[in-house]
């Protein structure tokens, strides 16, 4: 088994445990993405984007593109799920990450927002 394989089960077993998690209660989230939702949550369904946020170079999706383009309504919820703990865990890189909208040449993304550290373009 390659390495890449075993990186890609590991991610896969961290969003299994973290959404079993959600759905028996025991992670709770509010802020950002509203009271249904959590960062880490909203995160969990960027995992069509998972390559284009590791490397600048890779190809966009288009189920990354639709997900990033739905979240993208709530700058501060997208935001968030790019720098979550899940995010984090899976090997985002944020500064790759606020890329994607531009990347899926979104018309209506938020050019200028500070997402942490880093400016969406």
């Amino acid at each position: 088994m390659g390495t890449a394989t075993l990186k890609q089960i590991v991610v896969a077993m961290v969003f299994v445990v973290v959404l079993f998690a959600f759905e028996h209660g025991r992670v709770t989230g509010a802020g950002e993405c509203g009271r249904a939702s959590s960062p880490d949550r909203e995160a969990m369904k960027l995992a069509p984007c998972m390559s284009a946020a590791q490397v600048a170079t890779a190809p966009v999706s288009s189920g990354c593109c639709a997900e990033v383009q739905k979240m993208g309504k709530s700058p501060a919820c997208l935001c968030a799920a790019m720098n979550s703990n899940i995010a984090k865990a899976a090997g985002i890189k944020p500064e790759v990450a606020v890329t994607i909208p531009k990347r899926c040449n979104l018309e209506d993304r938020p050019v200028g927002y500070q997402c942490g550290s880093y400016t969406v373009p």
